[in-house]
């Protein structure tokens, strides 16, 4: 009697191997944290005609401003957007072209926040169902975008632009697109 093994017995191995494999080439990242985007080098996209009531909108060609522009996503309830707030103001005063991409949130809480903390942006594109959110990949508030002149996208970087990861990771890639138009 000859016994034969079943080809079902080499599934469990073969799934432990793919596991193990995709574990250790996403710890082969340089940061390992940061979850890749895949917009970076792509023309931003397109965003929302809506504004939040009685700010001004983004139109079409809004992203290809003939200058860097950052995109802000952001929300009233969110307390990491509250602790960069006076940071987009900075950068705002400091000649930056902010568009902040209000989103899954209240009109009547979102106005209140930025008549109470001041606003920075040249434009605030309301998206309270997520959708544009969800278009460029946005996993939570804040995250903000760095573009081209022509409105591609340069760099992503999640969280709150605050603290030591501001200045290590944020600045220096701000300061190479800048120098780059």
């Amino acid at each position: 009697m000859t016994s034969r093994v079943s080809p079902y017995v080499l599934i469990p191995p073969l799934v432990f191997l793919v596991l193990v494999a995709g574990f250790y080439l996403g710890l082969q990242r340089d940061n390992p944290r940061e979850i890749p985007s895949t917009l970076i080098g792509r023309p931003a996209p397109a965003m929302t005609q809506a504004a939040l009531a009685g700010y001004p909108g983004i139109g079409a060609d809004g992203l290809t401003a003939g200058q860097v522009t950052l995109v802000n996503f952001w929300a009233s309830w969110c307390p990491p957007c509250r602790a960069e707030h006076p940071t987009l103001q900075k950068l705002a005063d400091d000649g930056i072209r902010l568009v902040g991409v209000n989103f899954n949130d209240a009109e009547t809480p979102a106005l209140r926040f930025l008549r109470d903390e001041g606003n920075p942006f040249t434009a605030i594109p309301f998206d309270p169902s997520g959708r544009v959110s969800f278009d460029w990949g946005v996993s939570a508030a804040p995250e903000t975008f760095i573009l081209a002149p022509d409105g591609t996208v340069l760099f992503r970087f999640i969280g709150p632009l605050i603290g030591s990861d501001y200045q290590q990771r944020f600045l220096p890639e701000l300061e190479k697109a800048l120098a780059g138009s």
